[in-house]
């Protein structure tokens, strides 16, 4: 009886050591990605880094005033005033047609949505 306690015992220990060596080979599997993706998202931010500067380089005021005046003529870009400011009730949105009542909803209230493109309703705003 000792001898397949021994052999059911030797056994354990052999899966159990199987089973540790695929563990310690799958977490260091684990670790070797987890470290190739934080260099790879520190690659991606030295990237945005570098975009950023080229944007703020791209945007100095200066270049692109130089910009506006070699452009005038085409573009006609000049600065905002104040006076280019309305109130929105002052905008004038193109009415919407109404949609022709089809066979099956005749007889039905079912409201008419807006279509696509068209602000959505809202109540009366005023301004002081």
């Amino acid at each position: 009886m000792r001898s397949v306690l021994y052999l059911l015992t030797a056994l354990a220990v052999m899966g159990l050591a199987f089973w540790a060596y695929r563990e310690n080979y799958r977490t260091q599997s684990a670790i070797s990605e987890m470290s190739d993706i934080q260099r790879q998202i520190g690659r991606l931010r030295e990237d945005l880094g570098v975009q950023r500067a080229e944007w703020a380089y791209l945007n100095r005021p200066e270049r692109l005033r130089q910009l506006v005046d070699l452009n005038f003529d085409r573009l006609k870009l000049v600065p905002f005033g104040s006076d280019q400011f309305v109130d929105v009730g002052q905008v004038a949105f193109p009415t919407p047609r109404a949609p022709e009542p089809s066979a099956d909803t005749a007889g039905n209230d079912v409201p008419v949505e807006r279509p696509a493109g068209f602000p959505p309703r809202r109540p009366q705003e005023s301004t002081p």
